[in-house]
């Protein structure tokens, strides 16, 4: 008879991975992330494939975690099965069992050695923002209704564009974390207005616990013209954490994709959140005066 060690490395090597693309609405979860208390994401999903694979030893990683309350339109899996159900089924198979606040885009077996968080080489981020005056609800579930002032995106934009590159971003770590240290490399920005939509997208390396909503937090408070640039730049440049004191809420934030040096998906570049609304109004907010720290 085998040791245990043997057999258990034995059915190992047996097993298939399967790389998903999955969208899911995070206002139902406490978040990604398995927890005690609170339905998660990862724990219906992995529910889920068990019950479809009961012999495996299910654990489905994600490219990143998302908190509760926030969204994904591209959140990247993977997981080990028996290989009883083909990759490209997987799916169909699962979105006939999952909630409807979870659904699978697209299935792909992967090599064993690639890793949905650790061969992913950026995240990418998109925060969506309703500035018109008057409530809409339709989107009131997927955005941050800022409604006293008209944004001025171009000094939002100006204040991404001065993060891009390696840097200590501690003034924009929640408590919590568990990270060595704050650096990250931010590698994309983008800002654009449709109308009274404000569209904001970062992509990184890698992302600090509460990152973005921190950063969109006070990039309202530029926006609105409550400081002014210089002090949005001292802020973060010299690490200012008990200075930030506004997030902007989860329901805005979407997980929009993470990518790969190899194109696992055939529809990689096409995730999106939102349709593309182009929202206007007749009587915008006004901007309050310049206030400057």
């Amino acid at each position: 008879m085998q040791p245990q060690a043997n057999i258990t490395q034995e059915k190992r090597s047996r097993l298939k991975r399967v790389a998903l693309s999955l969208q899911y609405d995070g206002s139902a979860f406490c978040g990604w992330q398995r927890q005690s208390t609170g339905v998660s994401v990862q724990g219906v999903l992995e529910r889920a494939i068990s019950d479809l694979d009961p012999l495996s030893p299910i654990q489905a990683v994600a490219a990143g975690r998302t908190d509760s309350g926030v969204h994904a339109a591209g959140q990247v899996v993977h997981f080990d099965c028996n290989g009883q159900i083909p990759p490209n089924r997987w799916s169909s198979a699962l979105n006939g069992r999952l909630p409807e606040e979870i659904r699978i885009t697209e299935s792909v077996e992967c090599p064993s050695t690639w890793h949905a968080c650790h061969s992913a080489i950026y995240r990418r981020y998109r925060y969506v923002i309703y500035n018109g005056c008057r409530p809409n609800i339709f989107l009131s579930k997927w955005s941050w209704h800022r409604y006293q002032y008209c944004l001025d995106e171009q000094i939002m934009s100006l204040a991404l564009q001065g993060m891009l590159g390696y840097h200590d971003f501690e003034a924009f770590r929640r408590v919590g974390s568990n990270r060595s240290n704050s650096y990250t490399t931010i590698q994309e920005v983008f800002l654009e207005r449709k109308g009274d939509l404000l569209i904001i997208e970062i992509q990184a390396s890698g992302f600090l616990y509460g990152m973005v909503r921190l950063l969109v937090g006070q990039l309202v408070a530029l926006g609105e013209h409550r400081f002014d640039l210089d002090h949005f730049e001292r802020l973060w440049k010299e690490c200012r954490r008990k200075d930030v004191k506004e997030a902007a809420p989860a329901k805005g934030l979407f997980f929009l994709r993470a990518g790969y040096e190899d194109c696992i998906f055939s529809k990689a570049s096409s995730y999106t959140c939102l349709p593309n609304y182009s929202l206007s109004t007749n009587d915008p907010p006004k901007n309050p005066p310049l206030i400057v720290q």
